[in-house]
């Protein structure tokens, strides 16, 4: 994603905190938000990334994809890692996220299918699947790279639509 100092990230279904630890690093001078449907999941996290939740550099917010709060201002960036499968509708849930994003901002999708038995195959036929729900959603630039495990991870790279980012304030903040 290739996360620069400055930039806004919000990443979707944090987990334990790993990633969000990591885009910290990344955005020394930014700021992390993430939501995740799982107050479990948020005191890992919190637990993981202290320090940059008292500097007040990352946020973490329980709430489901479909709930996803209101924010003052865009982000620069959007992740997703290993959930989008999960959520109810994603195509409803994406064109939300479009309008999260700053004009020309990046959406990653991630996917390693999990599935027993899952292949190449498989990460070819779900990236498919999230290239045209990008597409139907208005994402542009939108690509595919793929890590080579067995199976192989796949993330999904698109540009936001180039209609103004949504913005409103939020009370979960």
């Amino acid at each position: 994603m290739d996360v620069q100092p400055s930039d806004r990230v919000l990443e979707i279904g944090f987990g334990p905190g790993v990633g969000v630890r990591e885009i910290a690093r990344r955005a020394t001078r930014g700021e992390v938000v993430g939501i995740d449907r799982s107050a479990v999941m948020r005191a890992q996290a919190a637990r993981r990334n202290a320090a940059a939740i008292r500097a007040g550099r990352v946020s973490l917010i329980v709430a489901p994809v479909e709930d996803v709060p209101a924010f003052d201002r865009p982000f620069n960036k959007i992740l997703a890692v290993n959930n989008m499968g999960m959520w109810p509708e994603p195509a409803v849930r994406l064109k939300a996220l479009a309008g999260l994003l700053r004009r020309g901002g990046l959406i990653a999708i991630v996917s390693q299918p999990r599935a027993p038995g899952a292949t190449a195959e498989t990460t070819a036929t779900t990236a498919r699947e999230i290239v045209g729900l990008l597409d139907a959603a208005g994402f542009t630039a939108i690509r595919v790279e793929t890590l080579d495990l067995k199976p192989p991870v796949a993330c999904v790279m698109g540009t936001a639509p180039s209609a103004p980012a949504r913005s409103s304030t939020s009370k979960n903040r």
